[in-house]
């Protein structure tokens, strides 16, 4: 059976975008350097499916598709762009009419839909994005935690981890310090 994991650039306070009032970009602070994204390019290999909300899909969808033929373009940018590109995608959104480079639109149940997903064979399904990820949390079906810690406290905006219910039991699976200070934690759930 797949696992389903989350995983994103955070702050050391938990958030995962600075409040715009801020700062006009509330990614300004992230820290993505050849080395980390050639650790992101080896997640998104192993990846089987990405799950995307409406806000982040519309975001990779403006960048990732044509960055491999862009010019001036790092080697490691060219190779995320080859690697997800082909990838499939699920986009759950009931505002969105379309989506476009391997995606399928599920407007309908999301637990319902990741049960299935992680029941088919292949690489784990991968979600990003902070509001489709509270809603697969909340309903028990994450299985990972993979976490890129940046080196900074950002004092509010949009949090890695929603309100929940109930506790999720935790196990340390991995972790990895790169260069930059960025500190890569892996878990997987025990129990809830």
């Amino acid at each position: 059976m797949r696992k389903l994991v989350y995983s994103m650039m955070v702050s050391l306070d938990g958030f995962i975008e600075a409040p715009p009032q801020h700062n006009p970009n509330p990614l300004d602070w992230v820290i993505i350097d050849q080395e980390i994204h050639e650790f992101a390019n080896q997640e998104a290999r192993d990846s089987g499916v990405f799950l995307y909300g409406r806000r982040l899909y519309e975001n990779m969808a403006a960048f990732w598709p044509t960055a491999d033929t862009l010019p001036d373009q790092p080697g490691f940018v060219v190779d995320f762009a080859r690697i997800w590109k082909p990838k499939p995608k699920v986009v759950f959104s009931t505002t969105l009419e379309k989506v476009d480079w391997n995606s399928r639109l599920v407007s309908g149940n999301v637990a319902e839909e990741v049960a299935k997903l992680k029941q088919e064979p292949g690489g784990h399904l991968s979600v990003g994005g902070a509001t489709l990820a509270a809603s697969l949390i909340e309903l028990g079906l994450v299985d990972e935690y993979r976490l890129l810690v940046n080196p900074v406290i950002l004092g509010g905006g949009t949090r890695f981890f929603p309100p929940i219910s109930d506790r999720i039991n935790l196990r340390l699976v991995e972790t990895l310090t790169f260069g930059s200070g960025v500190v890569y934690m892996q878990y997987e759930t025990r129990s809830r």
